[in-house]
């Protein structure tokens, strides 16, 4: 299980520096950092969205994501899901509406527990999956590995830590 351990201990790294920077964004924390791009408190809300339904993902169950033809998923797969893989990062990109929120949790502390709850939810699903021994098999994507899967979650994870206001 070591692959998927370090993949899972890296996306919670990736959650717990979101964590940190969600923290030190209360005097912003419903203010968008620029027209039409989110506030501190939508993109936590954004990662946790994306957390919880990859979890659904990962567990088989239904999820918010689109569903590609499967003719289309070994594509879209090698033309993002591969390439941010092996580039370490994402590219600029939009988003579906089910993850575009409208606004997010009223504190950093409240959007802590949210994130929170929402990767020990891709964790356990994770764990789950490991001992059943399948890959995951996503609507957008088709067949990947739960460790690939998991890393997705933490660069994507990582690519919205750029997306919070530093502190100087």
């Amino acid at each position: 299980m070591e692959p998927l351990d370090a993949a899972l201990a890296a996306t919670r790294d990736a959650v717990s520096k979101l964590t940190v920077l969600a923290e030190r964004s209360t005097a912003v924390w419903t203010t968008p950092r620029a027209p039409g791009k989110w506030s501190p408190s939508q993109v936590v809300e954004h990662v946790a969205r994306a957390l919880e339904e990859s979890a659904n993902v990962v567990a088989g169950e239904p999820s918010k994501f689109p569903t590609f033809p499967a003719v289309l998923r070994p594509l879209v797969r090698r033309l993002f899901f591969d390439r941010v893989l092996r580039r370490g990062r994402f590219p600029r990109a939009r988003t579906s509406r089910a993850f575009d929120p409208a606004r997010g949790s009223a504190t950093p502390g409240e959007a802590r527990t949210r994130l929170d709850e929402a990767l020990s939810r891709f964790e356990r699903a994770c764990r789950s999956r490991f001992a059943a021994g399948q890959p995951v098999t996503s609507t957008i994507f088709g067949v990947v590995s739960l460790e690939a899967y998991a890393r997705f979650q933490e660069l994507h994870t990582r690519h919205h830590c750029a997306h919070m206001p530093r502190a100087d």
